[in-house]
């Protein structure tokens, strides 16, 4: 079988595994079939939204999961790196602590991981998304063939695109991968930093950072944090009273 080939087919076995699917969960299955084919770890699709932001689409497991949400909490990594500069990312735990201390100590910490493979998501998503690669084995990123990587990084963008060309055009909302489980989670931090911006009468820009500080003084995601304090569990005045930050 082409790689091609046995991509789809791994798509297709994913698809079966779940249900109630309108196209949303679409990310996930795409992520899980990546780590099939390419026989890594873990894998996850991210967008950049603007300038700073990030939007997770979908990943292969829960610490798959973990690991996009340390990286946007820290606000540095080798994603962000993969977006800004548009080539490939490699990186074992020696390199991520040299280059991110604040992202490896967490990752090390919390996930089984210790490589990350970063690469840009030409087509549909060029410039904008990312498929990061996670290793437990350090050493496996040197022996990942990136030049596959990158192919697979290319079907994962032509079924990301078939889903945009075959989408209804009438609701407006557009594909159902815009609105993944990890998306919509997301969604609630830009909730959260406009709330923030406007207590604090401060850029939005600013906002995250005193967002992101006080995830990180807590030790936890800046994801969880702002929905606490979108529902309220949390006001202004307990983010303001914990200042710290990577």
């Amino acid at each position: 079988m082409t790689l091609a080939e046995r991509f789809a087919a791994a798509v297709v076995e994913e698809a079966t595994a779940v249900a109630d699917d309108d196209g949303h969960l679409l990310p996930d299955r795409l992520a899980r079939a990546v780590v099939r084919v390419l026989t890594v770890d873990g894998a996850g699709l991210s967008v950049l939204t603007g300038t700073r932001g990030r939007c997770p689409l979908g990943a292969s497991s829960p610490e798959a999961g973990r690991a996009e949400r340390l990286q946007f909490t820290v606000g540095t990594g080798p994603c962000l790196l993969a977006h800004a500069s548009g080539e490939p990312v490699l990186a074992g735990e020696e390199e991520l602590r040299r280059r991110w201390p604040a992202f490896a100590d967490a990752l090390v910490a919390t996930t089984p991981y210790r490589g990350v493979v970063s690469l840009p998501v030409p087509g549909a998503l060029t410039g904008a998304g990312a498929l990061d690669l996670f290793l437990t084995d350090p050493d496996d990123v040197r022996r990942l063939d990136v030049a596959v990587a990158l192919a697979v990084g290319q079907l994962v963008s032509d079924a990301l695109s078939d889903a945009l060309v075959r989408s209804p055009r009438s609701d407006g909302q557009g594909p159902g991968w815009l609105r993944s489980p990890a998306a919509v989670r997301r969604a609630v931090v830009w909730r959260a930093v406009g709330s923030l911006s406007l207590s604090l009468d401060a850029a939005a820009d600013a906002a995250l950072d005193v967002l992101r500080a006080h995830a990180w003084a807590m030790g936890r995601s800046v994801d969880s944090v702002a929905a606490d304090l979108v529902s309220g569990r949390l006001v202004t005045a307990d983010v303001l009273g914990r200042p710290g930050g990577p």
